[in-house]
């Protein structure tokens, strides 16, 4: 490298605000000054080497810091986190500052080089690792205790001191996002390359994953339709619609894979090394070595944190579950007083009261999911993860089982106990279209409505104000700061998670599912870039390869798709009057349906390759590149040696 961190300075004549940090009212002076020494100190003496500049509020008593970075921070920044940018041979390669010159758009005047939301996630990057060394608590605060490898911001955050660390929108651009995104109504694909540059790879892989689900979607709605209308109900036509829904179910998602792979390699977060990856903020223990990286970290043991698991996560979800399960014996009692109603009474209110049942039930699931996911969340953080990677996967474990047991043991009871078709297909159709409207009021329509509320509220506040201050600044940070947390993208994928299990379990039931699926989703897509753009603050920008553990968890609802559809198949009386005779020879011949269905769906599987042709080579050709770099450094060493 030839620049180090010692040549930066903490000076820039350019101030540009890409960070804000609240502190809490109050906050004593010695902490502050403590603290922002700690961001601008140099990186030599455990800072983050980053600018910071005070906001003056008209409210005096705010503490509100503007955080910036010099344009040479900023490149070293992404050296150290890997981005992956692109070469003026059009390749994509990890950037380094000493061949910065090899890259596409890199110019010594070009501010635009890294992206906004890339330089936002550099200084959360580096905010977040600043890490306790010799303090024993924080300044002027000695009940929040510190210990070396303490992670400084989590610290500040869970004592209270700290408020909240958010990127500032950028208004311009935001305006055109809008306008191409969701400004007006029209049948066309949505800018993902815009979306990623404004907020991420990780954004703009979810509603890619969104759109290209609901597209995926419309081909068994299409056939879901007439299948409904017409009441099919001969055993073939249940045969060719459940083998469609095992065709369709695993190739969208093997094709998924391969339209996530360009997608990434032109984004470049592909080529990034799983090994940039940090300790999470979260993460505490006895400062150390790394021994892969040589670097100092926080270490903490793994049978500490096995024993956390297993001793208390694990019996708390298995309590969780049984919860679950009593709820729903409540329900089915619920139904079958609703069903003595209508049989005593015969009457069009008695007919409506048969749907009140599961109306209550999709509502109270949707309470107990909520409920579940926060104390999940504890739990997860309580075990104390070293990668936020581990993390995400052990909430996205934890969360998955309660929510498809909440979701849809009830159905499976129906199905496989009660043997209630009619039950079945009134409880699905009542569960889907309820969690939806739900889904759409909760996470968008109310937030929208709150945040419109408290915008008019806050602009006529500015207008009246009298000051010579930086009044844009000033009203951008205050209402920014306002707005709600975007707190990932895991509920909008749990929400389609749920959706493709309602759609693929129970397709021979209720083929409308798609039909509503595909409606819902369109909405979908408008709502979630309404409260991206306007309801929310900026999420900071992170970079991934794919949708993670979710694609896993697609490919497991699959899987189970193509048994339950073919247990109902087995239960239909069409097919159980070929076998009258022998029970036994329809448990067999469905047991092999089931088995040659999940082999064909494991060929296909491994028939379609995860990535195109094209990206394949390109992998190939930077591997070979690099084995061949790696030997004429190895050459040039041994020159170097033999002359010495």
């Amino acid at each position: 490298m030839a620049e180090s961190w010692s040549f930066l300075d903490t000076f820039e004549p350019n101030f540009r605000p890409l960070v804000v940090i609240e502190l809490a009212k109050g906050t004593k002076e010695e902490t502050i000054e403590w603290f922002t020494k700690r961001i601008v100190d140099k990186k030599a003496n455990g800072g983050a080497q980053l600018l910071v500049k005070p906001l003056v509020m008209e409210n005096g008593g705010e503490h509100i810091y503007l955080v910036g970075a010099s344009t040479l921070r900023l490149l070293l920044g992404a050296e150290t986190v890997g981005l992956v940018k692109e070469c003026n041979d059009n390749s994509m390669r990890t950037f380094t500052y000493s061949s910065r010159k090899t890259f596409k758009d890199f110019a010594d005047d070009n501010p635009n080089f890294l992206t906004m939301a890339e330089c936002q996630y550099i200084i959360k990057h580096e905010l977040e690792n600043l890490r306790a060394k010799d303090e024993k608590m924080i300044p002027g605060y000695p009940q929040a205790k510190l210990y070396p490898g303490k992670s400084i911001v989590r610290r500040l955050l869970t004592s209270g001191i700290l408020v909240q660390i958010f990127p500032l929108h950028d208004r311009e651009e935001l305006k055109k996002l809008c306008h191409t995104w969701y400004g007006r109504v029209k049948v066309d694909y949505q800018p993902l390359d815009e979306i990623r540059c404004y907020f991420g790879e990780t954004i703009a892989l979810y509603f890619g994953f969104l759109e290209y689900f609901t597209f995926a979607l419309v081909p068994m709605a299409v056939i879901g339709i007439p299948y409904y209308v017409f009441a099919w109900e001969d055993y073939d036509k249940y045969v060719l619609f459940a083998t469609f829904n095992l065709c369709w179910s695993t190739m969208i998602l093997e094709f998924w894979k391969r339209m996530c792979a360009t997608m990434t390699y032109r984004w470049g977060t592909l080529l990034m090394k799983r090994q940039f990856e940090e300790p999470r903020p979260g993460f505490h223990g006895v400062l150390g070595i790394n021994p892969v990286t040589g670097r100092e970290e926080p270490v903490y043991s793994s049978v500490k944190r096995q024993m956390r698991i297993y001793l208390v996560s694990l019996p708390f979800v298995c309590l969780c579950l049984y919860f679950s399960l009593y709820v729903m014996m409540i329900y089915f009692d619920l139904e079958q007083w609703a069903l003595d109603y209508h049989e005593e009474n015969e009457s069009n209110f008695s007919s409506l009261m048969l749907f009140v049942p599961s109306i209550i039930y999709a509502v109270v699931i949707e309470i107990m999911n909520r409920i579940y996911r926060y104390a999940a969340e504890f739990l997860t953080s309580w075990e104390n993860h070293r990668l936020e990677s581990s993390y995400q996967n052990h909430l996205v474990l934890k969360v998955l089982v309660f929510n498809f047991l909440n979701c849809f043991a009830s159905l499976f009871y129906i199905a496989f106990v009660l043997f209630d078709m009619k039950l079945l297909r009134q409880s699905l159709a009542t569960l889907l279209i309820t969690s939806q409207i739900l889904n759409q009021f909760a996470e968008s329509l109310l937030p929208y409505w709150l945040q419109k509320r408290y915008k008019k509220r806050m602009k006529k506040h500015i207008c009246s104000l009298k000051t010579d201050k930086d009044l844009p600044l000033v009203e951008q940070v205050s209402l920014e700061k306002e707005m709600g947390t975007y707190v990932g993208t895991f509920d909008d994928y749990l929400e389609l998670f749920l959706q493709f299990g309602y759609v693929s379990l129970f397709s021979c039931v209720y083929p409308l599912a798609a039909v509503f699926a595909v409606l819902n989703n369109i909405t979908e897509m408008y709502s979630d870039a309404l409260k991206m753009c306007r309801v929310y603050k900026r999420p900071f920008a992170e970079p991934t390869a794919n949708i993670g553990v979710w694609q896993l968890a697609f490919e497991t609802m699959s899987v189970i798709s193509v048994v339950t559809n073919c247990i109902l198949i087995g239960m239909s009386p069409q097919v159980n009057a070929l076998f009258a005779d022998s029970k036994t020879d329809l448990i067999l011949t469905v047991a092999l349906a089931e088995h040659l269905l999940l082999a064909l769906k494991f060929i296909m599987a491994f028939i379609i390759p995860d990535k195109p042709r094209s990206i394949q080579l390109q992998l190939a050709k930077l591997e070979f590149e690099s084995l061949e770099a790696l030997k004429q450094q190895v050459r040039a060493t041994d020159v170097y040696i033999r002359e010495k």
